[in-house]
């Protein structure tokens, strides 16, 4: 009998980074977490008003659909910046709070997964390579098979649609694109969205479009999935998308986003949480109300990574690449990555993620991931240029002995 969880636990990444820098002392009397993605800035001040003002209501059981005030600040919050028509998205039908997008990334998974696409076959849940954990694990935790898509340096750290073959997409029940993606920050273009789109529309399958990292850019605005069908016609039909207080506010300890899109998969997520998930408490929906009708915060925020990314090309300069276009990861090849997270641990109390956690191995046998490391700029100015430069000594001694090593 197949055990579904035992690979799930074996290939978590931070399982496995726990285990890679397991008795290896922290080289620096001050380390520093540049391995996961946690936002270290406070969160607005905002928030203290609504959570005090409805402190009685932490005595109620929440409702999985929130309330019509959350609805409809979020649906504002879309019809603003993705330039909605008015009539598109109805708060009543097309939107729900949920506890974070990674509860919704997994249970959009459990819902897409309930019709059966072939009488022989598991169903396909496609996702790029690398990826984030929870798309595999919530495709294998539903009974599909994970289809992992090539996402590397030659595709443009995107998956190309036009590559999968017919079969896969005719068995295929759900798919994840992630733009700004996470890890390598490569931003989608509306046309490539309107190409998931249109595929999901002409072989029958779900897009959960993972947008949650859509309000840190550089200099371009992120497209989205809702703009793209918007110029479409408005059809919701055969895609939901999913936002996030984590980032966009740094309240990732809120766990609140929101899930928009095809209605009949927000009725099926929405029974998932009766029946098993954590409904979104109601001073929270009440502070993400405010957070998402104001946007001056999310400014000043976009303004302290952009300037944690200059700080990283001017002190890694060509070993870092292209600048990501979104997010806060900068994604180094660095020619091994488990070797480079010890190291930087060891040498300089840096915790990095290896790339190749975030990835399998595919047909060819080779782990897209494996030669990088991702680097979370979740910290304030000086904190993140103080782990830069260590990083960047640590990586140049370790060039320097490569070097060596060649030559003799």
């Amino acid at each position: 009998m197949t055990d579904r969880l035992d690979p799930l636990l074996r290939f978590h990444p931070f399982t496995r980074l726990n285990s890679l820098l397991q008795g290896i002392e922290p080289g620096h009397q001050r380390p520093l977490l540049f391995s996961v993605g946690e936002p270290q800035a406070a969160p607005p001040e905002m928030i203290k008003g609504p959570l005090v003002q409805n402190l009685a209501e932490w005595g109620r059981y929440p409702l999985a659909v929130g309330n019509a005030e959350f609805r409809c600040a979020a649906t504002d919050w879309l019809n603003r910046r993705f330039h909605l028509p008015a009539s598109m998205l109805d708060p009543e039908r097309h939107l729900m709070p949920i506890a974070g997008t990674r509860q919704g990334l997994f249970f959009i998974a459990l819902a897409a997964l309930q019709e059966p696409v072939s009488a022989s076959e598991r169903p396909a849940v496609l996702m790029p390579n690398p990826f984030y954990h929870v798309y595999a694990g919530a495709a294998a935790m539903a009974g599909g098979e994970p289809v992992f898509l090539p996402a590397t340096a030659a595709t443009g750290f995107l998956p190309d649609p036009e590559a999968i073959d017919r079969r896969t997409l005719e068995r295929t029940a759900l798919a994840y694109v992630c733009s700004p993606a996470n890890p390598q920050g490569a931003v989608a273009s509306p046309a490539y969205l309107a190409r998931w789109l249109g595929l999901a529309r002409q072989y029958g399958f779900t897009v959960a479009f993972d947008e949650c990292y859509s309000e840190l850019y550089r200099d371009a605005v992120p497209s989205g999935a809702l703009e793209v069908a918007a110029e479409a016609g408005g059809s919701l039909d055969n895609l939901v998308v999913f936002h996030s207080l984590s980032k966009r506010s740094s309240g990732a300890g809120l766990r609140s986003g929101f899930i928009a899109g095809e209605e009949r998969m927000l009725k099926r997520i929405a029974q998932l949480v009766n029946y098993g998930g954590v409904a979104v408490p109601y001073p929270i929906l009440a502070a993400s109300t405010v957070l998402w009708r104001d946007e001056a915060h999310v400014a000043v925020n976009r303004a302290l990574y952009n300037e944690n990314f200059a700080l990283a090309r001017r002190i890694l300069g060509n070993r870092m690449g292209a600048t990501p276009g979104g997010g806060f990861f900068l994604w180094l090849d660095v020619g091994d990555g488990e070797t480079a997270a010890k190291r930087l641990w060891a040498e300089a109390g840096l915790k990095v993620l290896p790339g190749g956690y975030m990835a399998r191995a595919g047909a060819n046998g080779q782990n897209p991931g494996e030669r990088y490391i991702r680097v979370a700029l979740v910290y304030d100015a000086a904190a993140t240029q103080e782990g830069l430069e260590r990083m960047a000594r640590v990586l140049t001694s370790n060039v320097a002995a490569a070097s060596e090593e060649a030559g003799s």
